[in-house]
């Protein structure tokens, strides 16, 4: 693989936390403008999954991290809901650390270097 090219399944995360943090975004926009209590930390959130996904595109470490706290940030809160919303986001907080921290992922975020230079 050439040290510049993004593997693809860092390319796929990358746009699913955009489209994740736009639709997000989008779709409780009104709340927040209705002023309801906790919209503006819902927007945030969705917010940070925009940025993490464009900055992961980009090849920026500090992104696969963010990416990574965001995703479990949301296995937490499924904690408190049924069994079956913890267990999907535990099985998708695990596909995105294999993917992002997996092999392909880390030469990709280290800039496709195979060794200490």
């Amino acid at each position: 693989m050439n040290s510049n090219q993004r593997p693809l399944p860092v390319t796929i995360v990358g746009y699913v936390y955009i489209l994740v943090g736009a639709a997000g975004f989008a779709y409780h926009f009104r709340a927040m403008l209705a002023s309801r209590s906790g919209s503006v930390w819902v927007e945030l959130t969705e917010l940070v999954a925009l940025v993490c996904g464009v900055f992961i595109l980009r090849g920026n470490n500090c992104a696969r991290w963010a990416a990574l706290a965001w995703i479990a940030f949301h296995v937490i809160l499924s904690a408190f809901h049924s069994f079956r919303q913890f267990a999907i986001h535990a099985v998708i907080c695990a596909v995105i650390a294999w993917v992002l921290f997996g092999p392909g992922g880390a030469r990709y975020f280290r800039g496709g270097r195979s060794g200490p230079a």
